[in-house]
């Protein structure tokens, strides 16, 4: 089973343009091997607050995304030292 990726407007807007080219192959690279095929073999959740969401890891950098039958909203990609401040905005 395949699932449709969705992208959070901010992600589109903020997120993906501040990233270098090569962290930016990388991030894309995982998202369409990983979460498009295995989300919740590859994601892991998140707890407390912000149960029901999920993280991929990539290098240092955090994907965190909501996973709902068919669809994966990606909600924040962000370098691990900011990413858990900023998605409380987002969510």
């Amino acid at each position: 089973m395949t699932f449709q990726i969705i992208y959070h407007p901010l992600v589109v807007r903020d997120d993906i343009p501040k990233l270098s080219a090569e962290w930016k192959s990388k991030i894309q690279k995982a998202i369409e091997e990983r979460l498009t095929t295995h989300p919740e073999t590859y994601g892991k959740p998140l707890r407390r607050s912000l149960k029901g969401y999920r993280k991929l890891r990539v290098g240092d950098y955090r994907v965190i995304f909501l996973l709902e039958k068919n669809t994966i909203k990606i909600l924040v990609i962000q370098h691990r030292s900011v990413v858990y401040d900023r998605i409380n905005k987002r969510i």
